[in-house]
């Protein structure tokens, strides 16, 4: 089950970011735990080696443009435990959900999150907090449904968890390289 309460440390990145950025078309030849080493590459060179479980990602308008390459796989890779956008492009979102990954959508969060600021999320109460700074604030909660996906770990957990697919590979969909290898590559 995904905690939808979530401290973390914070990494900020701007506008209109594309999923070829996260998950350059290199990468994608490679296996998840691999693929996942390259994310932000061209971008923010070396941010793999300086994220660590439980970061969040902060992102401005437009964040996850492009392909549908499953680029929330490679951020449950890494440990990520959140996103937070300005704006999600509605299929980043959608597959960010699928993979059970919590996003939250906060205008103005490029100019109230600074990098390695401490964020506190509750999604089901869609509150925030930036803990280094005491600002907070309040956004529409998600749908209960999308919560009910993210705490059950994505899409494909929740159906063995219904039993529309076998119960005992609930905890085996969980896996960052089978989500990846259910959402396709995007390209």
């Amino acid at each position: 089950m995904t905690d939808l309460t979530v401290t973390g440390r914070v990494w900020v990145f701007g506008d209109s970011l594309n999923t070829d950025a996260m998950y350059p078309a290199h990468a994608m030849k490679l296996d998840v735990s691999e693929a996942a080493k390259h994310v932000f590459h061209a971008v923010r060179p070396g941010w793999t080696e300086q994220v660590s479980p439980g970061d969040i990602v902060v992102a401005g308008k437009n964040f996850g443009v492009g392909s549908s390459r499953p680029v929330a796989a490679l951020f449950n890779q890494l440990g990520v435990a959140a996103l937070v956008a300005e704006e999600f492009n509605s299929l980043f979102f959608r597959n960010a959900v699928n993979a059970g990954l919590p996003a939250m959508t906060i205008p103005d969060a490029t100019q109230l999150f600074h990098d390695k600021d401490t964020a506190g999320l509750d999604f089901p109460a869609g509150t925030w907090s930036n803990q280094t700074t005491g600002t907070t604030g309040q956004v529409q909660p998600l749908a209960p449904l999308i919560l009910e996906i993210l705490a059950g770990g994505g899409v494909l957990p929740r159906l063995a968890e219904q039993g529309f697919l076998p119960p005992e590979l609930a905890d085996t969909l969980r896996s960052p390289a089978l989500q990846a290898q259910a959402a396709g590559s995007g390209t």
